[in-house]
Formats: structure tokens, sequence, C-alpha cells
């Protein structure tokens, strides 16, 4: 079925691969164990969201969007990830 919607699309518009790191997670996870005050000043602020571990999120997935997880009673970056 994915195969499908993935054929189905105009070139241009494909679903993204599984493993494609689309929204360049990979260049931030050195962020991972960092305060959130080291976070750089993002060029794409459409495409970027930081929040914290435990606060409500939209659940919309969208794998250009880059998500860095903060905790927020230390400030310390947990996680980066596409979404």
């Amino acid at each position: 079925m994915v195969e499908q919607a993935r054929q189905s699309q105009p070139v241009g518009t494909r679903m993204p691969q599984n493993d494609a790191d689309v929204c360049k997670a990979g260049e931030l996870q050195w962020l991972v164990g960092k305060p959130r005050s080291e976070i750089p000043v993002p060029v794409d602020v459409v495409n970027r969201r930081v929040v914290c571990s435990t606060c409500p999120v939209t659940e919309d997935y969208s794998p250009y969007r880059l998500n860095i997880f903060y905790n927020q009673q230390t400030g310390i970056v947990e996680r980066v990830s596409c979404g």
C-alpha cells in the first residue's frame, strides 16, 4: 500500500524513505546532553520545534520537521529527531 502511494505521487512530492534523515537530525545529535541554550538559531524556523519532553505537542508527523526535546527541569537536550 505504501509502495503504491509512492508510485502514484508526482515526481518531487514522493514520501521520503523511512531511513532518510530529511530533517537533518543527524547533524544536531551533538546537542544531546547539552543545555538547550546551545541550540543554534535556526535558518528555517517553520520546520523546527524545540519543546520540553513532557510538554504537549501536536501529533501530526512531518518528516521535514526537526524536533529537539529537552528536560523541563534541567534544560538538558534529551533527544533530536525528525517528525
